[in-house]
């Protein structure tokens, strides 16, 4: 009985440790080709008021950040478009592709409340209008230069909003 208990422990171990050697692969086999970067995201983000005072004087502090919905992932340059992938996933494909010209950049902002837990330190968020949809990318400073960057560096006729 013994014996199998011990058996039956040492084959968890050993795929618990198979999982974790398959997560670094994954990540370094991103990796290489290079262009990558630490990139959370937060699909259909909801929108934030952007004049509380205007509409009701009473409202004076901007509601309540929370950290909901944020995803861990790395992105990656891939000509036009960026390949997002999630961290805690075995997937070989993207989980998102954000096209260059389907970008539109609505505002930059540091995290609160709640998102300062849920995200990566020294972190800033750059909203963005994705196809309609609100999307909310959170890097590092490094990541958001060279990501505005890229945004920039459209070819000629191409329609790229960075505010």
């Amino acid at each position: 009985m013994m014996v199998l208990v011990l058996c039956l422990v040492g084959v968890a171990v050993l795929l618990a440790l198979a999982g974790l050697f398959a997560f670094g692969l994954r990540r370094r086999l991103l990796q290489r080709s290079g262009g990558t970067f630490d990139c959370n995201l937060r699909w259909n983000a909801p929108a934030r008021p952007s004049a509380y005072a205007d509409d009701d004087p009473a409202e004076e502090e901007p509601p309540a950040v929370d950290g909901k919905g944020w995803a861990y992932g790395v992105a990656r340059y891939n000509g036009d478009q960026i390949e997002w992938f999630r961290v805690f996933s075995y997937a070989p494909r993207p989980r998102r592709f954000l096209e260059r010209n389907r970008i539109e950049v609505l505002q930059r902002r540091d995290p609160e409340g709640e998102e300062e837990l849920a995200l990566l330190s020294n972190s800033v968020i750059l909203a963005c209008s994705l196809h309609g949809t609100r999307v909310e990318l959170a890097m590092s400073e490094d990541a958001l230069t060279g990501f505005l960057a890229w945004l920039e560096a459209a070819p000629p006729g191409q329609r790229v909003n960075v505010a």
